[in-house]
């Protein structure tokens, strides 16, 4: 067995955040990192999923509150509107830099 270095925490998948680490959610997330705000539509367009399948997803984003979702209407039809909160960039951000470390890239943490 080899010593415990610094190195070694870029392969403890423990550290991965499981709310972000399902494909959809972190499809997702990633759009809404990217767009900021983004209507229900507009993501399953871009990610490529169902209703059904994204509405689960963006709820357990919201429950986490890495999301927030307004409800309005546009032209007498409702929509439903997603942001990513602060929280949720934070952990993004935390997310993406701990996968970067798999492949060699030093880990920053966005501070609580």
């Amino acid at each position: 067995m080899s010593a415990k270095n610094e190195n070694d925490v870029r392969y403890d998948h423990q550290l991965l955040d499981k709310v972000i680490h399902a494909r959809i959610r972190f499809a997702a997330l990633a759009y809404l990192y990217a767009a900021r705000q983004a209507s229900f539509v507009e993501i399953r367009d871009q990610i490529r999923a169902t209703d059904g399948n994204l509405s689960v997803h963006m709820r357990k984003l919201e429950s986490a509150g890495y999301i927030s979702c307004d409800k309005e209407f546009q032209a007498r039809k409702p929509q439903t509107i997603y942001s990513i909160t602060p929280a949720g960039k934070e952990a993004f951000s935390n997310y993406k830099n701990l996968l970067g470390s798999f492949f060699g890239e030093k880990i920053v943490f966005q501070p609580a």
